[in-house]
């Protein structure tokens, strides 16, 4: 290959890491204006995608790229999990985070007082991120879950390495966030069922044409008679 040549391959690879990395779009380099449909089309513009959605396809077709350039070129269908994790250093010369050797007198400090000479690299929630994007849009492009190269256990170790060594070195802790679960549901209050007015009229009838004194009135009966005892001495 010539001087030229791999000169363009260069340029090629770096505008495709820094699609990932700065999330720049075709629409943005155009002023991100969008082409209008003429009126003699008639039919309804589509919804626009959501940020996410935009985000993965860039991603997946920056990927694509990026397996095209490689040399020998790679195809998708021979894509492991060892090239991913070679993707992922690629980008790392790309990087904007900061992440301190174990040498500098910065390490572990989250505010450096001073700029020191220690490599730039990309953020641990930036490649998380990447490869949740990329690993569901292998799928969404026909690709079987269980050879999903971006799911692999050697690229989910990595992220774990990486994100250790970034918390240590920048001082800052992560921490996924907790999902807040619901309270669980309340247990209906138990209440006295009380017979219906009809139930209880004729319940009060049976009793009246049995002869048995009603358990209501006998009960404010016996209340009287305990508050005045001489009550029934008087009436005799």
């Amino acid at each position: 290959m010539s001087a030229t040549g791999a000169t363009e391959v260069q340029q090629q690879q770096q505008q495709v890491a820094t699609a990932v990395v700065d999330g720049s779009s075709s629409s943005s380099a155009s002023g991100g204006r969008m082409m209008e449909p003429s009126p003699a089309a008639g039919a309804a513009a589509p919804a626009p995608m959501s940020r996410y959605e935009s985000q993965k396809r860039r991603d997946w077709n920056t990927f694509g790229q990026y397996l095209k350039n490689h040399r020998p070129p790679l195809a998708l269908s021979k894509c492991s999990g060892a090239h991913v994790l070679e993707f992922l250093r690629y980008l790392d010369q790309f990087g904007k985070t900061k992440v301190h050797v174990p040498q500098c007198p910065f390490f572990g400090h989250p505010h450096p007082p001073a700029p020191c000479a220690c490599p730039l690299r990309q953020a641990w929630g930036s490649l998380d991120a990447l490869i949740g994007r990329l690993r569901a849009a292998y799928e969404e492009h026909g690709g079987k879950p269980e050879s999903n190269p971006f799911g692999a256990r050697a690229v989910r170790l990595y992220l774990r390495e990486v994100r250790d060594l970034q918390s240590k070195a920048r001082g800052i802790a992560y921490e996924k966030k907790k999902r807040k679960r619901p309270p669980p549901p309340q247990p209906p209050q138990q209440q006295l069922q009380q017979p219906p007015p009809v139930q209880q009229q004729h319940h009060q009838q049976a009793l009246h044409l049995s002869g048995m004194p009603d358990p209501a009135s006998a009960s404010v009966s016996y209340m009287i008679q305990s508050l005045n005892p001489n009550l029934n001495h008087n009436q005799t």
